[in-house]
């Protein structure tokens, strides 16, 4: 089930160029290497949100104009069956007077009058249906002519939304592109330190403009909920012992709670991890990371980033694990969907 919870995207362009960071020989060199492109992936995803929103929202102008579109069709065909129906009134009209001598000049409709009473009377008849006629006449040719004028609008809109959600499409597109090679780097380096089995330091990312009014927050911002607290499989041996989130490489990491980093380590099963230490004794372990983006010894707050998801370690695709403890060593793990549920943070 997908979180509903959004931040304020503040980045005012759909692209964010991504610089091709080459190795350098020092080590320096290196951790400036991951930061920038670290934070290019978390700039990305914000740039790939908002491209998202802005086709989803041009997709749904776009639709709502094909309907006005088709309704003013609809419209101009029923005004047009009218004038049809009115052609033809008018058709038996103009026959029923031929027939009845409208059609005889006026010289000769004087002289065959019986009285001046029914020649006055003959024309007057004769003169309201034709003002009437011109009228419906004109009346429904300039309502034809405004309809197929709006028709042309609504047409010529629906062909400019088209086009613009071809273009964010394209720009979404573009930016996926993007994130996908960065990710291939990111996790790249990551196997590489946990196959070393040493930590490559911590990236300092742009933190988010979010401004959290809770205590606690979920660990992620948007994820998809995978393998859960007890659950069965191959891989661990008792039941699960946290609950997984399935994100793509690269994805921001926030802290659950504000607390103090107590572990940073690369290699083992956990692969890349991270572990704090909260008020009341509990600790919360963040695995299979990429990148980490804190120090061991160092405190945080709530909803700060603290790393990157990825796909280290022990694991069959990119995702997030986390686990709540009551101690900072494995075999201590509690259900974190019910412990952070205690806190009013529901994972969905």
């Amino acid at each position: 089930m997908r979180s509903s919870r959004r931040h304020p995207l503040l980045v005012p362009a759909l692209l964010c160029a991504l610089a091709v960071l080459a190795a350098r020989p020092t080590a320096a060199a290196d951790a400036d290497s991951d930061s920038g492109l670290s934070a290019e992936m978390a700039r990305l995803y914000e740039d790939a949100a908002l491209a998202t929103q802005q086709y989803e929202a041009g997709r749904r102008e776009a639709e709502a104009q094909r309907a006005r579109a088709r309704r003013l069709e609809a419209l101009l065909d029923r005004q047009r069956r009218k004038i049809g129906v009115l052609h033809e009134d008018l058709g038996r009209i103009a026959r029923a007077q031929y027939r009845s001598g409208g059609g005889i000049p006026a010289a000769a409709q004087i002289i065959l009058a019986d009285s001046p009473d029914e020649l006055m009377r003959g024309q007057h008849a004769f003169s309201r249906t034709n003002l009437a006629v011109n009228n419906a006449i004109e009346k429904s040719l300039r309502a034809e002519a405004r309809l197929a004028a709006d028709e042309e609008k609504a047409a010529a809109a629906w062909r400019a939304l088209d086009q613009r959600t071809t273009e964010l499409a394209d720009l979404k597109k573009d930016i996926e592109g993007k994130l996908e090679e960065a990710r291939l780097q990111l996790q790249g380096r990551a196997d590489a330190s946990v196959a070393a089995g040493s930590c490559r330091g911590a990236v300092r990312l742009d933190q988010p403009g979010t401004q959290f009014s809770s205590r606690w927050v979920a660990p992620l911002e948007t994820y998809e909920l995978s393998a859960s607290y007890g659950s069965g499989g191959q891989r661990w041996a008792r039941g699960h012992t946290g609950q997984d989130f399935a994100v793509p490489i690269g994805t921001p990491v926030r802290a659950v709670g504000a607390g103090r980093v107590v572990r940073v380590s690369c290699g083992g099963p956990f692969g890349i991890q991270i572990v704090l230490e909260h008020a009341g004794g509990y600790y919360t372990q963040y695995a299979h990371l990429a990148a980490v983006a804190v120090d061991q010894g160092e405190r945080v707050d709530a909803g700060q980033w603290i790393g990157q998801s990825g796909t280290t370690g022990n694991s069959t695709g990119p995702h997030l694990h986390l686990e709540v403890r009551v101690t900072p060593e494995t075999g201590s793990a509690v259900d974190p969907s019910a412990w952070l549920a205690a806190r009013e943070v529901n994972l969905g």
